[in-house]
């Protein structure tokens, strides 16, 4: 394999280190905050005032009011969930937030597998980021879709360039016929 003619400098060595270290630490920040969410779901459902405060800022920044599949598939979930239990999302904000940890961690750790996780996980919410940032325009929001498009773009070039290196560095055998 050839190596390209011009690699970004921030794919070469420590910087290339550097930058998934602090990638890494985004995503534990990331995980210990939906931690604590997760947490107050789970424990605080006995805060009728927090709840109903919650409950509004989820809907609006799920942007309920534009679509009505969401609107539906909620109702739905709310029915199931009669009497306001938040235990399963709860539950599901914990495994996210294992999730993360995990990516965060492996990736700290450069292991070839969390950042595979990251870059599935990452590029899998960036649709709903494009959709959230359609509707409600922001800094913030183009801030958070920008980091993880560069995050996805970053671990895909340094899976690729680790994976040519090693076919690189592997010698061909030669295979004897008789």
């Amino acid at each position: 394999m050839s190596k390209p003619a011009h690699e970004p400098a921030i794919l070469q060595g420590a910087r290339r280190v550097r930058y998934l270290k602090l990638i890494a630490l985004f995503k534990i920040g990331k995980g210990a905050l939906l931690l604590l969410l997760s947490v107050s779901l789970l424990f605080l459902n006995a805060r009728t005032r927090w709840m109903d405060a919650l409950s509004n800022w989820t809907a609006d920044q799920i942007l309920l009011e534009h679509s009505r599949a969401v609107a539906y598939l909620l109702n739905k979930l709310q029915a199931v969930l009669a009497g306001g239990a938040l235990r399963p999302a709860g539950l599901l904000a914990l495994f996210y937030s294992a999730v993360l940890f995990t990516e965060g961690i492996g990736v700290y750790m450069q292991q070839r597998w969390a950042e595979l996780l990251m870059i599935f996980a990452t590029a899998g919410l960036i649709p709903i980021e494009i959709r959230h940032l359609w509707h409600r325009p922001g800094f913030v929001g183009a801030l958070i879709l920008l980091a993880n498009c560069f995050i996805v773009w970053f671990l895909y070039s340094v899976l690729k360039r680790d994976k040519a290196d090693a076919h690189v560095a592997q010698p061909r055998e030669l295979v004897e016929t008789r």
